[in-house]
């Protein structure tokens, strides 16, 4: 079974804009103990306040897969490890387990550290011995080993040796810069199995060359049993070796467990949660659990994945917690429809029921809109399309005034005429807002909502504008996006127009004809 060892609390966080509290250290932790890794470096224990924080809390907590790994360096040159702080900063975190990094590279040894190279191989030895002496499991991270070994073969390998004569259970091959190509990493891994008699050895991988995946995978094939990395692959510079990536690769397609069995399905929620948590945006784009990983748009491709899904994908989405999507756009074709249709629980059997909406879409994403991220307004266009169809409310006009007066300042008043089904009247009401579309918007529900009482629970969750022909000035064309919410319930769609107030309605009328009709 291959080792997954988590650094996204430490090397992680080293990531340009992110920061993590220890209280969200401790979330994530907890998160990565059901996903069921093996060992979570929880951070540097000698370098701030806040990772001497995780270890106290951690030490309180019950870990049920992973064991808590605290991560320092070697003790000074020039000195011991009995009398170094940041060898005793490693023992006080408490932790079962103790990662110390040392140096490999000739360049580092004398022109960062300073000194010879046989006082490097005793400091790594001496370090090692002595927290394994006070019962710590220990794992040695060889710095830059790749870039070593390039520079001395001999003694990159006599450093690993000084590790193994320490103790280290593992000795990690890093690819600190991440500049390593896969081949390289193959023949030297190769090399250091040869030279290390048995010594169990893992892999430690930077995205710079953006080949942090594929040289992990090289070195299991080669015989590393420990893997190292993030989830999401953040880390400084281009990130470390992405583990959502690594840990589904292994699984799925090297036939290697690296999880309890069940665990994998938990993957797309960890490496979401994670970003939650980081406030970042998660990169949907991701292999396995981005949100467009198993999203199909072109309409060859959906209609092939209606016969079968094989034809499109290479796993099944469900087996890492992911769901297949059919998206909408111009480029789609009649099965996108008709899958999108079952999505909504809409009856269309045939795809030339669909051909006119299809037509529509296309003719309007040429006029700017798009409906990849607007599902609710395709779900509308096809409702609409059913015989006997009567929408809930009808538009006889509107108007909006924005008017700037002495003592109040910018205001806005809307006023809107409907009609309802069963129902001669127009409703005609107005109301005020804090700007057009916020008018539009009250004075729309003052009408229906008598009418249709839960319209009182729709929220605007958000609405973005995008400018799409800038060239054109203040006559560009405007795309207006509106996300509406219903409890738990929320959809999108969209509008576009040179005239941001026609757009804008467009979107607007849909979110509550589709709330009240669809969602």
């Amino acid at each position: 079974m291959i080792q997954i060892y988590d650094t996204t609390l430490r090397d992680g966080t080293q990531r340009e804009g992110l920061s993590l509290s220890c209280a969200d250290k401790l979330r994530i932790a907890r998160k990565l103990d059901e996903l069921g890794v093996a060992f979570i470096e929880g951070g540097w224990p000698g370098s701030n306040p806040k990772d001497a924080e995780f270890f106290e809390r951690a030490h309180d907590l019950e870990w049920r897969t992973a064991l808590i790994a605290a991560f320092g360096s070697t003790c000074r040159v020039g000195g011991g490890p009995e009398d170094d702080a940041n060898i005793a900063a490693l023992l006080d975190a408490h932790t079962p387990v103790c990662t110390v990094v040392g140096k490999t590279w000739t360049l580092h040894v004398t022109e960062v550290l300073r000194t010879t190279l046989d006082d490097n191989l005793r400091i790594i030895e001496q370090s090692l011995a002595y927290l394994k002496a006070q019962g710590r499991r220990v794992i040695y991270d060889a710095e830059h080993f790749f870039d070593g070994y390039k520079a001395d073969p001999a003694y990159a390998l006599e450093t690993l040796r000084a590790a193994a004569r320490g103790g280290a259970e593992t000795v990690v091959l890093c690819d600190t810069n991440g500049g390593a190509m896969p081949w390289e990493v193959t023949e030297i891994v190769r090399a250091v199995k040869a030279g290390l008699a048995g010594q169990p050895f893992g892999i430690h991988t930077h995205n710079d060359g953006e080949c942090a995946v594929a040289n992990t995978l090289a070195a299991v094939r080669e015989g590393a049993v420990q893997v190292q990395g993030t989830i999401n692959g953040y880390g400084e510079r281009c990130g470390n070796a992405n583990l959502c990536s690594i840990i589904a690769d292994l699984e799925l397609k090297l036939d290697e467990r690296c999880l309890p069995a069940g665990r994998l399905a938990r993957l797309y929620d960890v490496a979401h949660f994670v970003a939650e948590v980081a406030n970042l945006a998660p990169d949907e784009h991701l292999a396995y659990v981005g949100k467009s990983a198993f999203a199909h748009k072109g309409g060859i491709h959906v209609a092939a994945m209606r016969r079968t899904t094989r034809s499109y994908q290479h796993i099944e989405p469900e087996v890492v917690g992911n769901q297949m999507r059919v998206v909408v756009s111009e480029l789609s074709g009649r099965g996108n429809l008709l899958s999108k249709a079952e999505e909504f629980g809409l009856e269309f059997e045939r795809g030339d029921e669909v051909a006119g909406v299809l037509n529509e879409i296309k003719a309007l994403e040429a006029q700017g809109f798009a409906f990849e991220a607007a599902e609710a307004s395709v779900a509308l266009m096809m409702k609409r399309q059913e015989p006997g169809y009567v929408a809930p409310f009808e538009l006889i006009d509107f108007s909006v005034n924005v008017e700037h007066r002495r003592g109040r300042g910018i205001f806005a008043e809307a006023t809107v005429k409907v009609k309802v089904p069963g129902s001669t009247e127009v409703l005609h009401t107005a109301a005020e807002g804090n700007g057009p579309v916020n008018a539009l918007d009250s004075a729309l529900r003052k009408a229906l909502v008598p009418r249709y009482p839960v319209l009182g629970r729709f929220q605007l969750a958000d609405y973005k504008v995008r400018i799409l022909d800038g060239n054109n000035g203040t006559g560009a064309t405007t795309r207006v996006l509106i996300d509406t919410q219903n409890g738990t319930k929320r959809w999108t769609t969209v509008g576009a127009s040179a005239n941001i107030i026609e757009a804008s309605w467009r979107a607007l009328a849909d979110a509550v004809e589709y709330g009240l009709v669809l969602a």
